[in-house]
């Protein structure tokens, strides 16, 4: 079954390349929810989360020992039922667009098998090629279907994610030829995962060094971390709102996946040595980030702003290394997945409506549109961290684990490692948050109303298929703010494991 998930999306996209183009946007809204009930199916049929369900493991091209290899636990299940669930409210986002139908359709199902099969594949061969599959489709629906700007925008988003895959690929490459052994090349992330538990880094010295950045930067790419950040608010602004909703909910969690799954249990020494570098990029993309979203006037660049400034404390949690901060870190990406994709819809409602995004040009749509009101100022909330709502789980459990990130010699009292400073300096992105949200809250519901957006006509409340976006994912977006151990529990025996090997390191390295 867990084949059948990942390459439903192809089956779709043939009926779609088969069938009339007025089809295409029902086929694909029928696919995503099947996905999503065998996704469920799935989970409910795990019997325990601390090691592979569903595994399958194929001989693919035995020349140079490659596996068709696949499994799911708790860390890849709750990544697999977010992309799920996020593709499909996006397949009901994408019901209103008219150029290209079935083109549009058959793209957005291919970067879906791309993204379910990052989160299941256990051999580094087929990991790399799920991961560049999502190149094509999502260069194509910015370059295709974005704004005014979107030529730029889709090759900016291509050379920067490329130049990122090949110092992934150069990483990987280096690790399996290290690691070979009399009977050939291990491609297997179990496999090289338990070697890396018991002798450390899987390459040594200045080479496991080389190995850990170009996989770290591989993956910040895709986070994005600080510097590599630039091509996400061209992106996010030229994109349409359903691939801006999947890019922020899905796609850039697949960077943070790459850290967790593959960067820090490959090579936690070099990580330990970074992680004064490492920590202070994660300081720098919370603070800048916000700092940036509050100077925006455009509604939809500062929300991409802001997810810069999130995803920081993803790398932050892990270069703590304390299982607090790691189980944070990770929670951040699913309340970000939740958050960001309601906030995107948020914008494209407005926009639909407005067909501009200039924040000082709004005011006082509260009054005439008020369910659309309440349903943003939810998602602003969530999204600064407001107590019984996902984000704020996340950040909170971030900062305990981060200032739990301090170990003293008890013998000489000198400090072998301690990340509490960037926890306290990471406190100034939380207050930047609320203001940027606050500010914009202001300007475009509270106030007065321009008479312009008093017609009901032409800036109606919202409608039927955006309520069936955005009302789902703020139901889930508070159910994991009040029931979080439903989710935490999934993937807490991987975390807990990874703690252990990351604080181990920083103890023999000294931080």
């Amino acid at each position: 079954m867990l084949s059948f998930l990942v390459f439903l999306p192809l089956i779709g996209l043939l009926l779609i390349w088969g069938s009339p183009a007025r089809f295409a946007r029902s086929i694909n809204v029928l696919t995503c929810g099947v996905a999503l009930v065998i996704n469920l199916i799935l989970a409910f049929g795990m019997k325990t989360w601390d090691g592979y369900s569903h595994y399958v493991q194929v001989d693919w091209i035995s020349a140079i020992g490659v596996h068709y290899e696949i499994g799911v636990d708790g860390l890849g299940m709750v990544l697999l039922l977010l992309t799920t669930f996020v593709s499909l409210v996006s397949a009901i986002a994408s019901w209103r667009i008219e150029k290209y139908q079935r083109g549009y359709h058959m793209m957005f199902l291919l970067l879906l098998t791309g993204m379910l099969g990052v989160f299941v594949a256990l051999d580094l061969f087929l990991f790399y090629i799920f991961w560049e599959i999502m190149l094509l489709p999502m260069y194509f629906l910015i370059g295709i279907w974005g704004g005014p700007n979107r030529k730029y925008a889709s090759i900016k988003f291509f050379l920067y994610t490329l130049a990122g895959s090949v110092l992934l690929l150069a990483g990987v490459l280096i690790t399996v030829f290290q690691n070979a052994t009399d009977t050939g090349l291990v491609w297997s992330i179990v496999e090289l995962s338990k070697t890396a538990s018991v002798s450390g880094d899987l390459v040594a010295g200045g080479v496991g060094l080389f190995c850990f950045i170009g996989m770290f930067i591989g993956f910040a790419v895709k986070v994005p971390c600080f510097p590599f950040h630039t091509w996400l608010p061209d992106a996010h602004v030229e994109a349409p709102t359903p691939i801006s909703m999947i890019l922020a909910g899905v796609l850039l969690k697949m960077g943070g996946y790459g850290m967790i799954r593959i960067a820090w249990p490959f090579f936690p020494d070099a990580a330990a040595v970074m992680g004064t570098a490492i920590a202070a990029i994660s300081v720098i993309a919370i603070v800048y980030g916000a700092f940036v979203a509050m100077g925006q006037t455009d509604f939809k660049k500062m929300i991409a702003y802001s997810s810069v400034s999130h995803m920081g404390f993803v790398t932050l949690g892990l270069v703590a290394g304390t299982p607090e901060a790691i189980n944070g870190a990770m929670y951040m990406m699913l309340a970000h997945g939740t958050i960001s994709a309601m906030l995107f819809m948020i914008v494209g409602v407005i926009y639909d409506r407005a067909h501009h995004r200039d924040m000082d040009r709004f005011g006082g749509l509260a009054w005439n549109m008020p369910k659309y009101f309440v349903l943003a100022s939810f998602a602003f909330f969530a999204s600064l961290g407001l107590p019984g709502m996902s984000g704020f789980i996340a950040e909170f459990t971030t900062f305990t684990g981060t200032f739990a990130s301090h170990l003293v010699d008890p013998v000489t009292g000198d400090v072998i490692y301690s990340y509490r400073w960037a926890a306290f300096a990471a406190l100034l992105g939380v207050v930047l948050t609320g203001a940027y949200y606050l500010i914009a809250l202001q300007k475009i519901y509270l106030g007065k109303t321009p008479k312009v957006y008093t017609d009901p006509k032409t800036y109606p409340d919202v409608s039927l298929r955006e309520k069936l976006v955005l009302v789902p994912l703020a139901a889930v977006t508070l159910w994991m703010g009040v029931m979080p151990a439903v989710f935490m529990d999934m993937y807490k025996p991987f975390t807990d494991d990874l703690a252990v090997t990351i604080t181990n390191a920083m103890k023999a390295m000294g931080g």
